[in-house]
This record gives C-alpha cells, structure tokens and sequence, in this order.
C-alpha cells in the first residue's frame, strides 16, 4: 500500500488498530435544556482538564516546541463562537452528543475547504478536540494509545496530537493512519520522536486488521501487509544494516570534521525547535548551521512575543556551550503560510511576498525577533541569518534592523553580542550572481541549495508531475555553487551549504573540492558526513571539481559521482 512518507524508518511488528468511531447507537439519556447544557459544560471543564495534563506531559517528554500543539487545543475549547455553535444545537435539539456531532462536522468542513493545506490539516484538531468533549459526555474513557504495554504498529484512521503526544516509543515501533500529511501535527512529533510512519493510505486501512503482521517503510511511504519471506527478509536485512552502520559510525564521534590532507571543516545540523539541541548534541553536531525560525510561528493563533521567542533563543544557545547557531529570521511565505498574519494569495507565492520581503515591510514583526535573537546572543554563540536575499539594499534595511534593534537594547542596558555575526542565505541565482558584491556586506554566506535547485532550474519542488527535473546534479546548480564559494572566499568570508544536497553521499566530496567551509545537515546525517570527509584524499580531489562541471546533464554527472565515489587515500 503506497502512502505519504511522514517520518523515515522502518519498522516490523503486529497491529494495535484503534477504532476511533464513536457509536451513534451508544446509549445515552436526554434531559431537559438545562441538564444538557450544564451536560456540556462539565465535559468542557473535564477536557480542559485532560489537555493540560497532556500538555505538561509532552513537555517534560519532548518540550515547549511540541507542547505547543495543546496551546491551541485549549483556545478551541475556549473559543466563545465554537462553544455558542454547540449551545444552540443543544437549545434546537436538545441532544448534547447530537450538537457536539454537528458543530464537528460543520467546522470540520469549513477548515477541509479551505485551499490552505496547513489550514485544512487543522481540522484534525477540531476532531480530536471535540471527539474528547463528546467522549466525555457519554462518559466513554479515552483509553487506547496510552495503555500499550508491548510493542506494536499502530493503525488508525487519524493518529491525533493528543494521541501522538502519549505514545510511548518503547513500545510504539511505527505507525499509519489512513488520512494526513507529511505537515500534520502528528507526522512533526513523529520525526522529533524518530517514530517511522506513514500517512494518508487511503481505503486501504480496512484491509489490514488487529494483530496482523505489516512492515512499514517510512523512508518510501509503504506498507506490507503480511509481508512473504522473501521481504521480511529484506527488510529485516535494511534494519539490520541500518543499525550496524549507525554503530560503525560511532567511532568518529569527539573526533575533528578534518581530511587527510588536514583541511578541517564545521559539521552543523539544521533544526526547528531549540528541543532538537538534544539531537544535534547525542548525533555530536558542531553546531546549528540553520534554526527554522519559523516553526516558533507556527501552530498558535498570534505571533510569539519576544520574550517567548528570547527564551527559545536562549535554550538553544545555552545547550550548545558556545557552539555557533545559525538563527535564520522569520521565513513566512511559499510553502508557510500563516493565517494569523493575513497575508495576500498570490499566483505564484514561492515567487512573491515572503521571507525578508515581508519582514522589511513588517518593522515591528521584524525587529521583535531581531531583539530577542540579540538578547540570546549574550548567552552563547548566536548568527543571525537573512533569507530570500536578491539585492544589496536588502541587506543594507536589513542590518538597519539590526542596528536599531541593538539601539533600542542600549538603551534599555540588556546585553548582547556587539559582534554577532550577520550572513545572509544564497538560495536566489541573482544573489548567486551578484555574490561578489553581496560578500562585501556580511560576514558569511549559506548557500540555500533546495530553493536554489528550484529557481535556477524554474521547476517547482511540491510538483510531482515534475519531479524528476528537480535535482541539485544539474551542472547549472553546481557552477553557481562553485561560483557563491569563490566570491565568498576572495572577500575573507566563510561560506556554508544548509540545504537537503549538504548531505548527499556522492556530492560531499565535490563540495569538499569546491572549498566548502560548512556542511549543515539533519542531526542523523552528521557521523556519516564526517566519516566521508575524514576519508578524504586531496590528491584525488584535484581533478573532481574540472571533471563534474565538464559534463553535460544532470544524469552525466550524477553517473561521474557515482562511478568515482572513492576519493580516500
């Protein structure tokens, strides 16, 4: 069964199918207006209850990022229009389960329309809001999930946050829901729990039942009911080969990201939350190469204030002892849209009014985040990062920014960084292209490959129609590389790659050759990373640079890497 690939792994074992539907044909006794409304009120009360405690435990378990999630929930079961829409079910028909039913569907199906994919996947949590205050007034308990005790795949229509956050990974080796996307609430904890999983298998769940055997591969989005031999076999061997691998790369751990030849280069991580500091520290990162920013923006009904955003800062700093971590500002726009922020529809938004475009109209929005990355910077190694650079005036109203934000510290006598550094994010051809001019404004550049891929070679990354033009081996993509990294160089800068191509096995040694000075990938890319670059050969290197960007197409070069991935002593 094919799916959405939510979270990478695999995993094998036995079905735990929860059935989410609450029956229409439980019993239950109507009483008068009165006793139904204050039916209603008692079971909000009591659901308001059971959210904080899930809130306070996914804080403990996974952190304030993550936690969150029931931020929200607890607005919703706040929310004066939600709670008026039930009353008035309640006063037409008296039914309180009947009203909570309809005001669910109702809601459910304003979200579901909505064009906005992240808005349309918050309808899961009205379901799961409302579903918890209908269980309550039928006095049905919310067990399930909680009360796994051996180790299982989980299998459900819709795994909600609530749901996902009291899993227990011990015991929980996988998951699959029938609906869902790789942005739901429930895939984000799935990757920060490292929980495989896959979503959005459509009709097929009702094929598989409780108990039943199935493999899922997070990795490719599928699902092996009552796998043969011949693939419990295989997959066994994946596992197992996954496993041997991760512990073989444990030998380089404490050791330097430095070459034979002695050429040593910074090994950072990409992150979303300050939470996944702890990653990046047990996977023995050398620092954050790119902080998401954004993600503290996301999942809540208003922007985070500065303090809120300071402390976030500050934890990550902190918990990396002086490494650097690189805070790129607020990139909203494109894929990431916020509703609270009323932006526009546009056309073609990753083409539009976004990231840093955005934030020179939004001073305030903007300079908010620039104090509280500040005040960060006075407990640790903070950058501060722009995204979506095109001109040498954005980043001159840029650093304007910065410097009246520093003012407006002075002034107030809160400490900070007085020599942070600034960089910008090379992830436009025309930044690319004007790189020898823009190096003479920062203080490091971080080539930004997944936007560059997508706007020098003009195919849209979310396409699948087009998917197969989308590639970081395309020699166009390479030469602009090559290119950001000369210029950076020639005007005594560093330079960094953050984008998904950082780690690709076959292109590390050419960014290598290319004179890459900063490889930022996901926190279980970093040992692999540094083996490969420990085993770098520099003699053999000479020609690999000359050689890729001599060829043709996408597909000749990818061939050249592959045939020639051997570039050790």
């Amino acid at each position: 069964m094919k799916g959405i690939p939510a979270s990478p792994g695999i995993a094998i074992g036995r079905v735990f199918k929860i059935d989410q539907d609450i029956s229409s044909n439980t019993s239950y006794e109507v009483g008068t207006r009165e006793n139904e409304l204050e039916k209603l009120n008692v079971a909000i009360e009591t659901s308001v209850q059971q959210v904080e405690e899930i809130k306070n435990s996914t804080l403990n378990k996974l952190g304030a990022h993550e936690a969150q999630i029931f931020e929200s929930h607890l607005m919703i079961l706040m929310d004066p229009e939600l709670i008026t829409h039930i009353k008035d079910g309640i006063n037409t028909h008296g039914n309180t389960p009947e009203a909570i039913e309809s005001s669910t569907q109702f809601f459910v199906s304003m979200f579901e329309a909505m064009d906005n994919p992240y808005m349309q996947e918050r309808a899961a949590d009205i379901r799961d809001v409302l579903g918890r205050v209908k269980k309550n007034v039928l006095g049905i308990m919310t067990g399930g999930i909680q009360d796994i005790n051996e180790p299982v795949i989980v299998l459900t229509h819709d795994l909600t946050p609530s749901d996902t956050a009291q899993m227990s990974k011990t015991y929980v080796k996988g998951f699959v829901t029938q609906i869902g996307g790789a942005t739901s609430h429930s895939a984000i904890m799935a990757r920060t729990m490292e929980i495989p999983a896959v979503v959005g298998i459509s009709n097929s769940m009702g094929q598989i039942s409780h108990g039943d055997l199935i493999i899922v591969d997070g990795i490719n989005g599928l699902v092996i009911q009552s796998p043969n031999e011949d693939q419990l076999e295989k997959y066994t061997k994946a596992l197992d080969a996954f496993e041997t691998e991760k512990a073989s790369l444990k030998v380089v751990i404490g050791k330097e990201s430095v070459s034979l030849c002695g050429r040593k280069v910074e090994l950072a991580c990409n992150i979303g939350a300050p939470t996944d500091v702890a990653t990046v520290k047990t996977n023995d990162g050398e620092g954050v190469g790119l902080f998401r920013s954004e993600f503290l923006y996301m999942d809540r009904e208003a922007l985070p204030t500065e303090e809120e955003q300071f402390e976030a800062y500050k934890q990550a700093v902190e918990g990396l002892n002086e490494k650097p971590v690189i805070i790129r500002t607020l990139d909203v726009g494109g894929d990431k849209n916020l509703p609270y922020l009323g932006m526009p529809k546009e056309m073609n938004p990753f083409l539009g009014y976004r990231a840093i475009r955005y934030c020179l109209d939004e001073e305030e929005v903007f300079q908010t985040q620039l104090r509280a990355i500040l005040r960060a910077s006075a407990f640790g190694k903070a950058k501060i990062m722009f995204p979506m650079i095109s001109t040498i005036d954005e980043i001159r109203a840029a650093k304007e920014h910065v410097y009246k934000s520093m003012q407006v510290l002075e002034q107030a006598g809160i400490a900070y960084d007085k020599n942070i550094e600034i960089g910008i994010m090379i992830e436009i051809p025309a930044a690319a292209l004007l790189s020898d001019l823009l190096a003479e404004e920062v203080d490091f550049f971080s080539i930004g490959t997944n936007d560059l891929v997508q706007y020098t070679l003009a195919v849209d990354r979310m396409n699948e129609q087009i998917s197969d033009l989308y590639t970081p081996y395309h020699p166009s993509v390479l030469r602009l590389v090559k290119m950001v990294i000369e210029n950076g160089h020639k005007a005594g800068i560093w330079v960094g790659m953050c984008g998904e191509a950082a780690g690709i096995e076959s292109l590390v040694p050419l960014w290598f050759a290319m004179g890459l000075d900063e490889f930022s990938v996901s926190p279980s890319s970093v040992l692999r990373v540094r083996k490969q670059i420990r085993d770098l050969d520099s003699k053999k290197l000479m020609t690999l640079v000359k050689e890729t960007l001599s060829q043709e197409n996408a597909q000749s070069v990818k061939n050249y890497l592959d045939n020639h991935k051997t570039f050790n002593a």
